[in-house]
């Protein structure tokens, strides 16, 4: 069975007639990777010593982006239900759909220094719909047919990431028992899918173009995993440590794999870069801030800059992708 596409050009430019309709859900991760870059940037003005301003004009750019492609989804929604229906019935496309409370989740996050009140509303958006999305993104995965080895990817990831995401957040507003609620069934799923998808990536057809960029993803559920537990228990101790360090393999991983990323085809799917390494620069930054190694501080800031450099790059990409009418196309 030859793989499943996840977004980008089939041939020539859609008409703008049918652009809404084909509006991929995955351009949440475009929020992903700005919020992630801003609250990065904000714990580097209060770690790393970086001037103030940054973090704020993100979260600007990021709460205006959030606005502006849910709102561009919602009218999918409405006019196009059908196309939406058919989002959630694809294997690939389905895990997608928890970066919107996800977004939520890390613009929660972002808001708490400056807007206490806002962040705890997102939260309370934010969390129940993790639950929900959690709960019937697994439900189909184990109920529907069809699903095969080679749908399984990197991708599958964000719903797990989400689950762990969620204490960083409520740890703000005192939830201890709902951060770790969410964290334990974070973890027990990111064990479980990380074997699927190694098994996949390693005895299987390789990932098809498109879906490369996600194998970054592999970073992410450590590495938020690492500032979540920290969160909770105040604490680096044996598991923080097990918990960085893989984050901090696999981004060596992926390093090591770089040639395989140059020379891609533009695809949203390249937002995948941007989240996972914004979570090990945090990752790195708070280790830094709680050990005081210059090894940590040096990682935190060559992140930093290649987390600038990705984000800028990605925005380019997709602004060009947009003009030329590449995406939000049908496949």
């Amino acid at each position: 069975m030859s793989s499943t596409p996840l977004d980008g050009p089939r041939s020539g430019p859609a008409p703008a007639s049918g652009r809404l309709r084909h509006f991929p859900i995955s351009f949440f991760s475009v929020v992903m990777g700005l919020a992630g870059f801003t609250i990065a940037l904000e714990r580097a003005e209060q770690v790393l010593g970086l001037p103030a301003g940054g973090g704020a004009a993100m979260l600007a750019v990021t709460a205006v982006a959030f606005a502006l492609i849910a709102t561009l989804y919602l009218a999918k929604l409405m006019l196009h239900r059908g196309e939406v229906a058919r989002e959630l019935a694809h294997p690939v496309k389905l895990s997608f759909f928890p970066a919107y409370s996800i977004s939520l989740l890390l613009l929660s996050i972002a808001v708490h220094e400056t807007s206490p009140g806002a962040s705890e509303a997102l939260f309370a958006i934010g969390a129940p719909i993790q639950l929900a999305l959690t709960l019937f993104v697994l439900s189909r995965w184990i109920l529907r047919t069809g699903i095969e080895v080679q749908h399984s990817n990197p991708s599958w990831f964000i719903p797990v990431v989400g689950n762990i995401l969620v204490p960083v957040a409520a740890m703000n507003h005192g939830l201890v028992e709902v951060s770790w609620f969410f964290f334990s069934v974070g973890l027990v799923f990111w064990i479980v899918l990380l074997t699927l998808v190694m098994n996949r990536v390693i005895f299987h057809a390789p990932l098809p173009e498109k879906l490369v960029p996600t194998l970054f993803i592999l970073i992410a559920p450590p590495a938020v995993g690492f500032i979540a537990y920290v969160k909770m228990t105040g604490e680096i101790d044996g598991f923080a440590r097990i918990l960085y360090n893989t984050a901090f393999f696999f981004g060596l991983l992926v390093l090591v794999m770089h040639r395989r990323f140059l020379g891609l085809r533009f695809y949203l799917s390249w937002w995948a870069y941007s989240f996972p390494v914004a979570a090990l620069a945090i990752a790195s930054m708070l280790m830094f801030h709680r050990r005081g190694l210059a090894f940590h501080a040096a990682a935190s800031w060559v992140l930093l800059a290649a987390l600038a450099a990705i984000v800028a790059l990605l925005v380019l990409r997709t602004a060009m992708a947009m003009r030329a009418r590449e995406i939000c196309m049908e496949e």
